[in-house]
């Protein structure tokens, strides 16, 4: 709480006056930070893209919110904060497999996307790839950069799941 404080410029008493404690001040920071995120991806679903574009941008959002997240922070909120960091995890996993779910469908019907998927196995590959990318190993060892990865499995994703019309598009317009 002093670092807060400090950081804030604010005194601790008046921090207390907010919160009971760290874990509430924890708490309510990883909430907010949550509701954010959630937002900024219901704006760009309403935004009346098809279904690769609104894929291509809610990937996109999804992506910078992992690369921004810290490791020092997830690591400390695994240790210190067990719950939180559950909290997180499934709230992160529900509302992206959610969206994912809602993107494939939106994609049928537009007749981008093939019929036949199962959309609840590739909205769990989905959020697999996601989960993973970030700590793939060859980024760490600088042989491909973030973005890179990025392009090639979001190219890989639309090509597995989109018909001829879907597959033109994605080159063709994007």
């Amino acid at each position: 709480m002093d670092d807060a404080a400090r950081e804030l410029g604010i005194s601790k008493k008046t921090l207390y006056q907010y919160f009971k404690d760290k874990d509430e001040l924890v708490k309510k920071v990883v909430e907010y930070q949550m509701d954010k995120q959630q937002e900024d991806m219901t704006k760009l679903i309403n935004h009346k893209a098809n279904a690769i574009e609104e894929l291509l941008m809610v990937s996109k959002l999804i992506s910078n919110f992992l690369k921004q997240a810290s490791p020092t922070t997830s690591y400390d909120l695994q240790k210190y904060y067990p719950e939180i960091w559950k909290n997180i995890i499934t709230n992160r996993r529900e509302h992206i497999f959610k969206q994912i779910s809602a993107n494939m469908k939106k994609g049928i019907k537009e007749g981008l996307y093939r019929k036949n998927l199962n959309i609840d196995i590739i909205a769990h590959f989905y959020l697999f790839r996601v989960e993973t990318t970030h700590t793939f190993d060859l980024i760490v060892e600088n042989k491909y950069s973030y973005e890179e990865l990025f392009n090639t499995f979001f190219d890989y994703h639309i090509r597995g799941i989109a018909n001829k019309k879907g597959i033109e598009y994605l080159e063709n317009k994007i």
